[in-house]
């Protein structure tokens, strides 16, 4: 740290998460949340042929969105083609719409594929998105000046849904 002063990245809904309050339902959440058909209360954005795009309750940041499979796979190799080019357009979409609402310096985009790799849901795979501004903090330790975005989870849904419904109808032939 080098003598700088260390500044503490406050996310109190996280602690839900991390206790695991709230989070021991029965059941994948992927698959619960389909079901439920309520897309704006589970937070799902979209929903495509083979997969859908869904805020994280719990997000590193503002917009941190996951697009996962409909169908429950753990493994990446068992994916279908369809299901994988469906999954990556839908990455694509999201990194278009959080851009234009969000202005984001860059993104980490990526899976966690497994428990030791750090999947909070490890048989249900998915791929985050999530926004990155310049001095926003890292995924884990806090270890410089920290930016904080703050709005409410279901206003960010609001402005980021239109956003990708525009897209999507664009990407229609």
């Amino acid at each position: 740290m080098n003598g700088e002063k260390r500044e503490n990245l406050w996310a109190p809904w996280r602690i839900e998460y991390i206790k695991g309050e709230g989070s021991r339902e029965k059941g994948c959440i992927f698959c619960n949340r389909l079901k439920e058909e309520r897309d704006r209360e589970n937070l799902i954005l979209a929903r495509g042929d083979h997969s859908f795009i869904i805020m994280n309750r719990y997000p590193y940041n503002n917009g941190h969105l996951m697009v996962t499979p409909y169908r429950h796979i753990g493994d990446i190799l068992k994916l279908k083609r369809e299901e994988l080019l469906e999954i990556f357009s839908l990455v694509k979409v999201s990194t278009e719409a959080i851009s234009r609402t969000m202005n984001p310096s860059g993104f980490n985009i990526g899976m966690n594929l497994g428990k030791v790799a750090g999947a909070g849901v490890d048989d249900h795979i998915h791929v985050h998105v999530v926004p990155r501004w310049e001095g926003d903090t890292n995924f884990m330790p806090v270890l410089g000046e920290v930016k904080v975005i703050s709005e409410h989870i279901l206003s960010t849904y609001d402005t980021l849904k239109g956003e990708i419904i525009n897209f999507l109808d664009k990407e229609k032939p």
